[in-house]
C-alpha cells in the first residue's frame, strides 16, 4: 500500500520550481530558446495532428481537432509546470488509441507520428524540472500502456509501443541526467562561494589578532610607564600627604591589573603553533632597513622623506608601526605581482596627518608575477585594517602607465582626516 501511494504522489505532486527551462541563463536569447521551440512544434503539430487523423485515421473533425488541440496545446504549460502537461496529454493519448484502433492498417497504431513527435518532446520538458522519481512513474505508465496494447490488441501491433516506450525511457533518462549534472555544477558554485566568502572572513580576523598582537607591545610600554611612576611618586616627590601615596598606589595597581589581562588577551590572540616576537616592533625609523631588503628580491626602492615628517619629532608608536607594515606590505605586494619594477616610498606629514605612498612601475619586460611571504600580513586586507584602527583612508588602483599605486592617510591625533574636534 505504500508503494502504491508513493507511486500516485510522485505522478500528482510535481515540484515547487516552475521555473522555464534554461530561464538562469545570461544570455537572451538563450533563454527564449526554449519558448521558440514549442512555438515552432504547436505550430507544426497542430494542423498536421489534425489532417493526420481526419484523412489517415478516419476520426470525426471534432474529436480529431480536440486531441491534436490538448497533445499540441499541452506544451506551452509544459515550460512551467510539465508534470500537469503529461496528466492532461496521457489521457489524450488514450482516447485516441481507442479512437484509432483499426481505422488504417498500414499506418502506425497506437501512437501516430504527431502523438508520438509531442510525446516525445513532452518527456525532454518533463526531464529537465521533474524529479527522479516522478520520470520513473511516468516511464512506468507508458510502459503499462504500451503493453496493455500489445496484450490486448495482439494483431495490431505494428512495433510502435516498443518504439514510444524505449524512446520515451532515453530521452527521460538523458534529460534526468543533463539536470542532475547541471544540478550539480550548480551546488559546486554556490560552495565555492560560500568557502571564498568564509576564507575572507578567516583572512579579516586572522589580521585583525595579528595586528592586535602588534600594538599589545605598544600599550604595554605605555602601561609600563605608568606603573613605574606610580610606584616611583612618593619617593620622587617630596612632603606627598597620606592620600595622595594611597591613590599613587591604587593606580598602580590598577596598571599592573591591567597589564596582566593584556597578557591573558595576547594569549588566546595568539597562534598555539605562534611563538612570542622578543624583538621590538617596527617604525618609522626601520623604513630604510626595508628598502634595502626589498633590494635583495630584485625590486630597487626609494625612500623620499618630506620636510614635515621631520618637524613632526617622534610619531605614535601605533602610527609608526601601522605605516611601518603598510609599506612592507606595500612592497611585498611588488614583489609579487612586479618583480623587477622600481618602486618609490614617499611620506608627507601635513593637517595633523601621516600620508604614505607607495608606487611601481610596471614590471620589465614580460617577468612573471611570482609568490612570496615577504609581507607579514594579508596584503589590502591588512591595510585596510590598519588604516581602519586609526581612522584613516586608504586609496589603492593601478596607474595610468600600468604600474601601482597605495596611498594611506594616517591621522596623528586619532581623528578621521579633515576631521576637527570641539
Amino acid at each position: 500500500m505504500t508503494l502504491w501511494k508513493d507511486f500516485l504522489r510522485a505522478l500528482t505532486e510535481p515540484l515547487g520550481d516552475h521555473r522555464p527551462p534554461l530561464s538562469t541563463a545570461r544570455r537572451p536569447w538563450v533563454r527564449a530558446v526554449p519558448y521558440a521551440l514549442v512555438l515552432l512544434m504547436v505550430g507544426s503539430l497542430l494542423p498536421t495532428g489534425i489532417v493526420t487523423l481526419i484523412q489517415f485515421y478516419g476520426v470525426d473533425p471534432s474529436l480529431a481537432t480536440a486531441l491534436a488541440v490538448v497533445q499540441a496545446g499541452a506544451l506551452p504549460l509544459a515550460l512551467t509546470r510539465p508534470l500537469t502537461a503529461w496528466q492532461l496529454v496521457a489521457p489524450s493519448v488514450l482516447v485516441g488509441a481507442v479512437a484509432t484502433h483499426g481505422a488504417a492498417a498500414d499506418q502506425p497504431w497506437p501512437w501516430p507520428t504527431t502523438t508520438l513527435l509531442g510525446y516525445l518532446f513532452l518527456m525532454v520538458l518533463l526531464a529537465v524540472r521533474e524529479r527522479g522519481r516522478t520520470l520513473l512513474a511516468v516511464w512506468v505508465v507508458t510502459f503499462l500502456g504500451c503493453s496493455l496494447s500489445w496484450t490486448v490488441f495482439n494483431e495490431d501491433f505494428d512495433g510502435s509501443s516498443v518504439l514510444a516506450t524505449a524512446l520515451s525511457g532515453v530521452v527521460l533518462l538523458l534529460g534526468w541526467s543533463l539536470r542532475g549534472r547541471g544540478e550539480a555544477k550548480r551546488l559546486l558554485a554556490a560552495q565555492e562561494q560560500i568557502s571564498e566568502t568564509e576564507r575572507a572572513r578567516r583572512t579579516l580576523l586572522e589580521e585583525r589578532a595579528r595586528i592586535a598582537r602588534e600594538l599589545h607591545d605598544v600599550v604595554a610600554h605605555h602601561m609600563s610607564v605608568i606603573t613605574v611612576q606610580a610606584d616611583s611618586a612618593p619617593y620622587r616627590l617630596e612632603g606627598l600627604p597620606p592620600a595622595a601615596v594611597e591613590e599613587f598606589g591604587q593606580i598602580a595597581a590598577a596598571a599592573r591589573g591591567s597589564l596582566a589581562e593584556m597578557r591573558r588577551l595576547l594569549g588566546v590572540l595568539r597562534a598555539a603553533e605562534s611563538t612570542a616576537d622578543k624583538a621590538p616592533q617596527p617604525g618609522l625609523d626601520d623604513l630604510p632597513k626595508l628598502l634595502a631588503t626589498v633590494g635583495q628580491a630584485g625590486v630597487r626602492a626609494e625612500l623620499a622623506v618630506g620636510d614635515g615628517v621631520s618637524a613632526l619629532g617622534p610619531v605614535p608608536e601605533a602610527v609608526g608601526l601601522s605605516a611601518y607594515r603598510i609599506v612592507q606590505e606595500a612592497l611585498a605586494n611588488v614583489v609579487r605581482h612586479a618583480p623587477g619594477a622600481t618602486a618609490e616610498v614617499g611620506i608627507t606629514a601635513a593637517d595633523g596627518a601621516l600620508t604614505l605612498t607607495v608606487r611601481n612601475d610596471p614590471p620589465p619586460g614580460r617577468a612573471r608575477a611570482v609568490e612570496t611571504s615577504g609581507g607579514t600580513g594579508q596584503g589590502l586586507v591588512g591595510m585596510r585594517e590598519r588604516v581602519r584602527l586609526l581612522a584613516g583612508t586608504l586609496d589603492t588602483g593601478p596607474t595610468a602607465d600600468g604600474g601601482y599605486r597605495v596611498t594611506a592617510v594616517l591621522p596623528l591625533d586619532g581623528t578621521s582626516p579633515g576631521e576637527k574636534t570641539a
